[in-house]
């Protein structure tokens, strides 16, 4: 375990994500961490100094002009203390505040004053999360070398689902825990001793994924598409990044963020993303993950007009768009290809059949005739199918399912 003996300093903000705090300390405990916690000073309306120290056996830190502290310059020495430093929750108030260097409380003047690796899980309204302003300063973040966990996908305190909720306690920990094996050396301290620093999973690997629907124009207002939210796809994404991956995300129209820290194109037909995938894999690809739910015909004739009710009856002639994954698998030297198969039934047998026709490598089939999964929902649940293997993964939240496949990808990765 990375995180044995390392001092990490937990900064908590004021979101209600901060009632998971104490179980947080736990799971960082339990992988062998020493913890202090920094609270912001609204973070006490949702969760008590003292129910933190009961669980960290430290006293917990609210003040920035704490008198008996200051004294000896408590802030300088706490960050100095810190081997990391991880805020968790991180709201948008706080990631703007840091983004722009402000240090106006504790917690902001310790990250400024800390050589320690800072890591961020954000927590925040789904709309929060996608505002343009939230979206660069977290560009700003991440290219001072701030590591994001998260966030994830699904229902929200307020009612809203999206992305902005804060990854779950244990993955958090065990993000970091990870995040800390590949990293020999912490400009901190040299506290952290790293005997074999064995990479993350993916690391050294380009993984192209596709996510999303296609439009599919039939005048200049109408379009053919279908229910895909993108949400795997994007969750596959931020997952590879977390993993050690390097990323590129094509995706087609969704009302997602794209995931910070990744190469995004944004495309709208198929033909549109058969041309972004083919380029991308063709100039660095190692693994291909057509995640996208592509449309298999494209209008014949599309009008430079808009269409006008009339008739009581239209006819549209549609011709059939290429196979991106085909393609992808067909070539000379073929990325390792991961397809998607969802289907209303018949999952096994048309997943297999898939498998086989396009030479894949691996292919991960859905039902989506189930209303809990699938499409436009925040849980899924697979059947990955290689030539001579076939592994279950049972329902659940979509980033914690990318996660799986990703290590069952990596696995088959490594003995390709």
């Amino acid at each position: 375990m990375a995180l044995q003996n390392v001092n990490v300093l937990l900064g908590v903000t004021g979101g209600i994500a901060a009632y998971k705090a104490p179980d947080l300390v736990r799971k960082l405990t339990g992988l062998g961490a020493t913890v202090r916690v920094v609270l912001s000073p609204s973070s006490s309306a949702f969760v008590t100094p003292l129910s933190l120290q009961a669980v960290s056996g430290n006293i917990v830190h609210q003040h920035l002009l704490d008198p008996e502290a200051e004294a000896g310059m408590g802030h300088i020495e706490l960050a100095r203390w810190a081997d990391v430093l991880l805020i968790a929750p991180a709201t948008a108030h706080c990631i703007a505040k840091l983004a722009h260097g402000l240090a106006d409380d504790l917690l902001t003047t310790l990250v400024l004053a800390t050589n320690a690796p800072v890591f961020l899980a954000p927590a925040m309204n789904q709309q929060m999360w996608a505002a343009q302003a939230t979206q660069d300063n977290l560009n700003i973040l991440t290219q001072r070398n701030i590591t994001l966990f998260g966030p994830a996908s699904g229902e929200q305190a307020c009612g809203d689902i999206g992305y902005g909720r804060m990854l779950e306690t244990h993955e958090i920990a065990n993000m970091l825990d990870q995040a800390l094996v590949d990293m020999p050396v912490l400009a901190s301290t040299q506290s952290i001793e790293v005997a074999s620093s064995e990479p993350l999973p993916l690391s050294g690997q380009h993984i192209v994924i596709t996510a999303g629907p296609t439009r599919e124009a039939i005048d200049p207002v109408r379009y053919i598409s279908n229910h895909s939210s993108g949400k795997m796809g994007y969750s596959l994404a931020v997952q590879a990044l977390a993993l050690g991956a390097q990323v590129t995300l094509i995706s087609g129209p969704v009302a997602l963020p794209a995931p910070t820290g990744c190469k995004f194109i944004s495309v709208t037909s198929a033909l549109d993303m058969h041309t972004a995938a083919l380029h991308a894999i063709e100039n660095a690809g190692d693994i291909f993950i057509a995640c996208a739910a592509v449309a298999d015909y494209r209008v014949a004739n599309v009008m430079d007009h808009k269409l006008k009710k009339s008739a009581d009856e239209m006819t549209i002639s549609l011709v059939k768009n290429p196979d991106i994954l085909a393609d992808v698998a067909a070539l000379s030297s073929p990325p390792f290809t991961v397809g998607f198969a969802a289907e209303t039934h018949d999952v096994e047998h048309y997943a297999k059949d898939k498998l086989t026709r396009k030479k894949l490598n691996m292919i991960a089939a859905n039902d989506v005739s189930q209303s809990d999964i699938g499409f436009n929902q925040s849980d899924n649940a697979l059947t990955v199918f290689t030539a001579d293997a076939q592994i279950v993964l049972p329902k659940q939240d979509k980033l914690a399912l990318a996660k799986e496949l990703l290590k069952i990808v990596a696995q088959h990765v490594s003995n390709h």
